[in-house]
């Protein structure tokens, strides 16, 4: 049986992992039985926003690995005990958390840094020829780390943040939001999710079980 991992960055899209993507993500994983890992950074998170407000809670701290334990049931492991040998693939759900506390594109763009377990992680997989899937803004993190290689991504028809991600290096394709983009040579299938922010869920939901679908066949 097949492990794929999937990297939580949080709970809730204005400061960590998109609930929806997320769910759907091991939704699908579920559908065609296969055994996941979840994982998250056990450290703190960029800050706390108000779902209700959109506005920072100033004085408020949580913990990513305590947050993403939310959406996992309980059941995720702390990312620096993963190591690239314990999976088949990697998928990372979209979430202002990716972008925020797995690397600072949201603050620097295409000079953030990525966190080293993160990037530690993904090289890993890809040195190995294992699939990774990236859902919403997480293909701006698989630019920042594999843009010398020319990865080809997906964020869906967002020209400002594209043009941000091709300042890696990588090469971004336009898409609509039930739309996948495969890149066959680095083994990265993405698609935008709520990249389209007033997308249906269904729409999005297409999106990442083709995602799924995809970066399975590829394990």
């Amino acid at each position: 049986m097949k492990t794929v991992g999937v990297l939580l960055s949080g709970c809730g899209f204005l400061d960590g992992a998109e609930i929806r993507e997320s769910v759907l993500t091991l939704l699908a994983l579920d559908q065609d039985d296969i055994k996941v890992t979840i994982m998250a950074p056990d450290q703190k998170q960029y800050h706390v926003v108000d779902h209700v407000k959109s506005d920072e809670v100033k004085g408020l701290e949580r913990n990513l690995l305590e947050e993403s334990a939310r959406i996992a049931r309980g059941e995720i492991v702390p990312l620096d005990k993963v190591e690239a040998k314990d999976l088949d693939a990697l998928i990372i759900p979209g979430g202002f958390g990716v972008a925020k506390n797995l690397c600072e594109f949201a603050f620097k763009g295409h000079q953030a840094t990525v966190q080293e377990d993160v990037k530690k992680l993904i090289l890993d997989l890809h040195q190995n020829k294992k699939p990774l899937g990236a859902i919403c803004i997480a293909p701006a993190l698989m630019g920042l780390v594999l843009g010398d290689k020319g990865v080809e991504v997906t964020i869906g028809d967002d020209k400002e943040t594209a043009q941000e991600i091709e300042k890696t290096g990588a090469k971004h394709f336009s898409t609509k939001v039930n739309e996948i983009h495969v890149d066959e040579k680095n083994k990265v299938v993405s698609t935008s999710a709520y990249m389209y922010g007033e997308a249906r869920l269904s729409h999005v939901s297409q999106g990442i079980r083709r995602c799924v679908e995809k970066v399975i066949d590829l394990a």
